[in-house]
């Protein structure tokens, strides 16, 4: 199971920081993401940590804004987001991995077979 937490009201400029804690068994093989549905529109990537932290990917619209990042002992991962825009409004999820150990990082929603419930990050400008 994954559960998201951090979600809020903020303010354009603003940062927040989400977090995604893996409950009831290791995640520690798995490459892990962030991906958000905002109103109206498509679930899409926002980034990916790989199952060994050390490799990142962000989408273009987050990169140099968001960092994501996990912690192995702990089961978690966190995504931290500054300058925060109206148009990143939306309901977050944390998703894992299919593939133990992958090669890489993926952007692919089909190739996360986990996933949370989702928090909502709301932005007003």
């Amino acid at each position: 199971q994954l559960v998201e937490s951090g979600g809020g009201l903020v303010q354009a400029g603003d940062s927040l920081s989400l977090s995604c804690a893996a409950l009831g068994w290791p995640v520690t093989n798995f490459a892990m993401a962030w991906f958000r549905q905002g109103p109206g529109k498509e679930r899409e990537f926002v980034a990916a940590v790989s199952w060994s932290g050390d490799r990142m990917d962000y989408a273009d619209s987050v990169r140099g804004r968001f960092t994501i990042s996990r912690d192995n002992a702990k089961n978690t991962m966190s995504l931290q987001m500054s300058s925060l825009k109206p148009e990143d409004t939306a309901v977050y999820y944390c998703a894992l991995d299919s593939v133990q150990i992958r090669v890489g990082l993926t952007t692919d929603q089909a190739q996360y077979s986990y996933w949370g419930q989702g928090t909502q990050v709301t932005v007003s400008s």
